[in-house]
C-alpha cells in the first residue's frame, strides 16, 4: 500500500509564510515526480508545482517568486514553502505523487487526504 500524509497546513495572516510536509510511505521503487496542488471554494483544483525525479520544478505563474517546492529522495519528502501568502491562497492543498512499486513497470498518480491553507486577517 502506498500512503501519502501533509502536515503543516493552518491559518496564516496575509504575508505570512507556511511549510507543506508530505511523507509518502509504502513498497517504493522509485518516485518520478511530485507535486502541489490546490482547490479553492467554486474553483477546479489546478497544479500549483512540481518537481521531477531530477530536481526540475514548475510552477503555476500566481505563485512563482513566493512558493519553493523540494523533495528529499532519501526520506520520501516532499515540501512547499509557501511565503508571502495571500488571501487568494486559501485552498485545500494536495500531494501528489507519481510513483512506481517495486516488482511492477508501472507509474501511477497517488494522492495525500489534503490539508487545509487559509489566509486571513
Amino acid at each position: 500500500q502506498v500512503q501519502l500524509v501533509e502536515s503543516g497546513g493552518g491559518l496564516v495572516q496575509p504575508g505570512g509564510s507556511l511549510r507543506l510536509s508530505c511523507a509518502v510511505s509504502g513498497s517504493i521503487f522509485s518516485i518520478y515526480a511530485m507535486g502541489w496542488y490546490r482547490q479553492a471554494p467554486g474553483s477546479q483544483r489546478e497544479l500549483v508545482a512540481s518537481i521531477t525525479s531530477g530536481g526540475s520544478t514548475n510552477y503555476t505563474d500566481s505563485v512563482k517568486g513566493r512558493f519553493t517546492i523540494s523533495r528529499d529522495n532519501a526520506k520520501k519528502m516532499g515540501y512547499l514553502q509557501m511565503n508571502s501568502l495571500k488571501p487568494e491562497d486559501t485552498a485545500v492543498y494536495y500531494c501528489n505523487a507519481a510513483l512506481s512499486l517495486w516488482g511492477s513497470w508501472e507509474v501511477h498518480d497517488y494522492w495525500g487526504q489534503g490539508t487545509q491553507v487559509t489566509v486571513s486577517s
